[in-house]
């Protein structure tokens, strides 16, 4: 199928880098532009795309409001966000998730050509595109300039998986968590259902840029029980705590259960990504052993398959959001169809879920 996209920014130039980027996939069409958030809602209703790039700050009507009167109207279609990489950017992009939208890119900075540019905005922009937009597929072919990246959106047919039998029952001594595309919201939803503070430490990464994750953390922290941060190098990682990766880096640990303390490095991205769920489940693991529960919720690609297969056959627990309450079926889809997940989840249920088992694994255990 070709996907058809609107692209709305208030600027000439960027709305141009933003049309020239996404033509150069065959599989796309720009069907028009929008110079602000009041002709976009005119041509949402007139053109019926399949996607929209919305620009945050623009006259008449900004970003996140055109996104909240969009799903007011009952468009369901994805929107994806152009986001400054500042901390105003960072509260908009989360304003603009909070409202509807799908997910957001960054808009470039620093960098040094047209043709850099251009690179950049492709990488990013038409990956999330065709993971978002429903029955669409990676394009088989490499658009000039742009790398095919594997795995992105949600794995091919089947779609179906069953939950791993036969867990072991082990203490739950630490929650390891991670999400990407549809994660801020998704993990609103598990932070606000967790009723008391959980008896261990829980460790999460978002993909996300650093002004973001601390922004994240401060929103999360409104919504339950729980002490959400930011985490910090050498922090030690107490029961009931929340730890939200930095931005650009990895989130490992040291120490050991009971006593952990948080590692913040600067290795290379692993899937593409730093921070990586990969790199923070391992971490865990070989700290703490398997008494662990891995969650994976929505998000784009493969990043936390290995690390969750490792924490299952380890004899650890993994927990992964169903597909129809995922933004993208990509993370907890792989996940799933390997055999790794004990349980697949909605989303509103996995707060109570995670308290579940790990109350559950605090119980005194019956010896075989």
């Amino acid at each position: 199928m070709t996907i058809r996209v609107l692209v709305v920014d208030d600027s000439v130039v960027i709305r141009r880098l933003v049309v020239q980027a996404l033509e150069s996939d065959p599989g796309i069409e720009v069907i028009s532009t929008a110079a602000n958030g009041k002709l976009a809602l005119a041509k949402v209703e007139q053109l019926r795309p399949d996607a929209v790039t919305m620009d945050i700050e623009m006259p008449e009507l900004n970003g996140v409001e055109a996104v909240r009167e969009l799903r007011k109207r009952g468009h369901q279609m994805p929107i994806i966000m152009f986001s400054t990489l500042t901390e105003r950017g960072a509260t908009a992009t989360l304003d603009a998730l909070s409202a509807g939208a799908s997910d957001y890119v960054a808009k470039p900075s620093n960098v040094g050509s047209i043709n850099e540019s251009l690179k950049a905005v492709a990488d990013q922009l038409i990956p999330k595109i065709r993971a978002l937009v429903p029955g669409a597929r990676q394009a088989p072919q490499r658009a000039a300039g742009v790398p095919v990246r594997a795995a992105v959106g949600a794995p091919p047919a089947p779609r179906t998986a069953a939950p791993r039998q036969g867990a072991r029952r082990h203490p739950v001594r630490a929650v390891v968590l991670g999400c990407s595309t549809g994660g801020p919201e998704a993990l609103s939803r598990v932070v606000e259902r967790l009723t008391v503070p959980l008896p261990v430490p829980m460790l999460v990464v978002q993909h996300m840029p650093a002004v973001f994750t601390r922004q994240l953390a401060n929103r999360l922290d409104r919504l339950g029980p729980s002490t959400v941060v930011e985490a910090e190098d050498g922090q030690a990682l107490v029961p009931g705590g929340i730890y939200i990766a930095p931005g650009d880096t990895h989130l490992e640990v040291d120490g050991k259960a009971g006593n952990l303390r948080a590692r913040i490095t600067h290795g290379p991205p692993v899937n593409f990504c730093r921070p990586s769920v990969d790199v923070l489940f391992r971490s865990v693991l070989e700290r703490i052993g398997p008494d662990l529960l891995g969650v994976i919720l929505t998000g784009m690609g493969a990043d936390g398959k290995a690390g969750s297969g490792a924490i299952a056959e380890a004899g650890g627990t993994i927990v992964v959001q169903d597909e129809k309450t995922s933004v993208v079926w990509g993370m907890p889809g792989v996940t799933a169809q390997a055999g790794y997940a004990h349980r697949i989840v909605p989303i509103l249920e996995i707060g109570q879920t995670i308290s579940a088992l790990v109350q559950a694994s605090a119980a005194p255990q019956e010896v075989n």
